[in-house]
């Protein structure tokens, strides 16, 4: 339970990480040559402004929660990974595709698990 845990506190955090690193530079999941516009710059802060927050919010309840306050925002935050996938696969963007979807599902499986 510990290590599941822990490796959605993990994944919270690279979550929300990458939130800030699209922040620092907002071309950054744009295809290379694609030039970074006032809308993606605009895109990159308003995806940090939820994914700070429940980055660090579902991490610290993974580290330090009840089952009963972690597994509900293991599924808001695993909803949102299905999001971000989607939006990474209409893009193109496999490496967003790929890794937030792997999220969705370590967070939502967990979620489901917590809850049962």
């Amino acid at each position: 339970m510990d290590t599941l845990l822990a490796a959605n506190a993990l994944a919270a955090l690279v979550s929300a990480g990458s939130s800030v690193a699209g922040v620092l530079r907002p071309g950054l999941a744009l295809p290379k040559g694609e030039p970074v516009t006032v809308g993606t710059d605009l895109y990159a802060r308003a995806y940090a402004a939820r994914a700070v927050p429940l980055g660090l919010a579902a991490a610290l309840l993974a580290a330090t929660g009840t089952k009963a306050a972690v597994w509900p925002v293991l599924a808001v935050a695993g909803l949102a990974q299905v999001g971000d996938s989607a939006i990474g696969a209409r893009h193109r963007n496999a490496g967003m595709a790929l890794g937030a979807g792997a999220f969705a599902v370590l967070h939502l499986v967990s979620a489901w698990w917590l809850a049962r």
